[in-house]
């Protein structure tokens, strides 16, 4: 599932062509993803102006001059795709219509934006900006870690004397907005701290270490435009690169690349998900 860096990535793709311009129509082509769309949704959105993007979390939250916002997750597979753009940035002429073109806004500028979803796990909501924040997606969310309000007194306050793996402490959304599990197998093996070990047992010293990496790690994965797992792809179609800088996320069996260690990077099963480190350098 795309993660903070992906959904970010997309946000900025699309904010040249969506901010500022009108939906001069939307079409919605079945009646649900994960969950039912909202009612009316197309003719809510047909005729409204899209005063700005933002992200929080994971999703993509478009404020729109009817004083609504359209909530966007991309899911397992979801894309945005953008054609036909004035700005020429994207070179795309209109495509034909694909099996999975789920919702399609078509701009006031000439561009289309396609949400492309073949295995449906995506959602979007609409709801009023001024409560947005109070969404059932949004409400329990915990600071963005990229901005202030994340920061080391609120990791370590957080974390403190909880018997409860680091791995799985970091992706409860409800401590930090927006990491999965690739970006934290990446931070713990910066930090060396084993993905295992019970966040109660490291120092606050350790802790709080860890805001600056996390930080880190994420800002190279936006300027790289994210990760090329699975169907992750950038608004023009082409692949993230920061797979490339990986670590430790999937190097099963691979060399480490600390200098001067000896040692391979290995595989364990957290909570159904994988996590990869080097039990020399994450201790």
């Amino acid at each position: 599932m795309p993660e903070l860096p992906e959904v970010e990535t997309v946000r900025r793709g699309l904010a040249p062509v969506m901010e500022g311009q009108v939906i001069v129509r939307a079409d919605v082509n079945r009646p649900d993803l994960r969950w039912p769309f909202p009612e009316r949704m197309a003719e809510r959105l047909t005729g409204a102006r899209v005063l700005g993007l933002r992200r929080r979390s994971k999703y993509i939250l478009a404020d729109l001059s009817t004083e609504a916002t359209l909530l966007v997750h991309l899911g397992m597979s979801g894309r945005m795709l953008i054609s036909g753009d004035p700005l020429g940035t994207f070179v795309h002429e209109h495509p034909a219509a694909q099996k999975h073109d789920h919702v399609v806004f078509h701009m006031g500028n000439g561009a289309r934006i396609t949400f492309n979803d073949p295995r449906r796990f995506g959602a979007m909501d609409l709801m009023p900006t001024a409560t947005a924040d109070q969404h059932p997606l949004l409400a329990a969310l915990g600071p963005e870690p990229l901005s202030n309000a994340f920061h080391e007194a609120h990791l370590v306050e957080r974390l403190k004397g909880r018997n409860t793996p680091v791995k799985s402490a970091l992706l409860d959304q409800k401590i930090v907005a927006g990491l999965g599990n690739i970006y934290v197998c990446e931070a713990l093996f910066r930090a060396r701290i084993h993905p295992a070990r019970k966040v109660g047992k490291i120092s606050a010293a350790r802790v709080a270490a860890l805001v600056p990496i996390i930080r880190q790690v994420l800002t190279e994965a936006i300027e790289a435009g994210g990760s090329s797992l699975k169907d992750f792809r950038q608004t023009d179609g082409e692949l993230g690169y920061f797979q490339h800088s990986f670590d430790v996320y999937g190097r099963e069996g691979l060399p480490c690349r600390t200098t001067d260690c000896a040692d391979q990077v290995r595989r364990i099963v957290q909570s159904g998900r994988s996590s990869f480190y080097c039990p020399t350098c994450q201790r």
